[in-house]
């Protein structure tokens, strides 16, 4: 059965982008920009919304072929090329660069591909992972902290109805101040 993972940069109060829908806060220098590397070549799929597939379509398919590209970029953009990506959208029309649009069940969908084998599936985007969290299908989550405070803006987490217990299994802080908390859903 593979695991579903929630990854992303979050501010020390817990949002994902500002108010204004704004990243320029999100520290990714060269060592933090390889653990996402690493980590996204460890995944079998991206699962995302409309909203992370238009933002990742938009620049990741050409990215590699950009002059001024870091390396870590280069790279990325080759990984996010080749890795399938699952765009659950009841407003596209349709999805490309090695995309599969569903239209259907979300949590029918999510259950049919855990239960295949393989290595995990990624979560990209809060709107997609806030579904996915209310139905209790994500196994892991892992936070980059930045230390930054925004004070509004789009949560990493939603509003529950129900406490959601986690596990810490690992932190790093990177030289850049940013914190890494890999946390298990408990069962």
């Amino acid at each position: 059965m593979r695991k579903i993972i929630y990854s992303m940069s979050v501010s020390l109060d817990g949002f994902v982008e500002s108010s204004e829908k704004g990243l320029d806060w999100v520290n990714i220098d060269e060592e933090i920009h390889t653990f996402f590397n690493n980590q996204s070549r460890e995944c079998d799929a991206f699962l995302y919304g409309r909203g992370m597939y238009e933002l990742m379509s938009a620049y990741w398919p050409t990215a590699d072929l950009n002059p001024s590209a870091s390396a870590v970029e280069v790279d990325f953009s080759r990984i996010w090329k080749a890795t399938p990506k699952i765009v659950f959208s009841q407003t596209l029309d349709k999805v490309e660069w090695n995309s599969r649009l569903v239209k259907g069940d979300l949590a029918e969908e999510v259950q049919k591909l855990k239960a295949q084998p393989g290595k995990p599936l990624g979560v990209g985007g809060p709107t997609l992972a806030a579904s996915l969290i209310r139905l209790g299908l994500i196994d892991e989550f892992h936070l980059m902290v930045n230390p930054v405070i925004l004070g509004s803006g789009t949560p990493f987490f939603p509003p529950l109805a129900h406490p959601l217990k986690l596990e810490l299994v690992q932190t790093h802080t990177y030289d850049s101040g940013v914190v890494y908390l890999h946390y298990v859903a408990e069962s």
